[in-house]
């Protein structure tokens, strides 16, 4: 069953949007994707998500 996705307006420095920006395009990622893969990874590497071979874990 897919994750709802919900809207949430980001305030963020234009250094940092325009790297982002970069990276996704090397990586071929919407800069949503890109924001929310970087995010997915930070918090698997902190314990609070689940990884995506676990039950319920979500695939990148």
């Amino acid at each position: 069953m897919p994750t709802e996705r919900k809207a949430y307006p980001l305030r963020i420095s234009g250094d940092i949007l325009a790297a982002m920006q970069r990276w996704s395009d090397d990586e071929l990622r919407s800069l949503n994707g890109q924001i929310e893969y970087v995010l997915r990874q930070a918090l698997r590497e902190q314990g609070r998500l689940p990884s995506p071979t676990a039950p319920g874990g979500e695939p990148d």
